[in-house]
């Protein structure tokens, strides 16, 4: 059975690269689970908009540049 290629929705887990941050971090920030935070890292799950706006608060980056451009 061949895998299902995953869909990549969100620049999260670059822009903690970058930013030199971890999952954990986040979680607290976020007072959200780290699980939760992999599974958004890993395209898992997606954050809801708002809570993508604090992420990007927290990260200090255009909310814009969490996201994978379509075009």
């Amino acid at each position: 059975m061949p895998s299902k290629k995953k869909i990549l929705y969100n620049r999260i887990k670059a822009v903690l690269a970058e930013k030199a941050l971890t999952n954990k971090a986040l979680a607290t920030k976020m007072r959200v689970a780290p699980e939760t935070v992999s599974r958004w890292c890993t395209n898992d799950i997606q954050p809801s908009v708002e809570t993508l706006y604090e992420i990007a608060s927290f990260l200090d980056v255009d909310i814009r540049e969490l996201l994978v451009a379509t075009k």
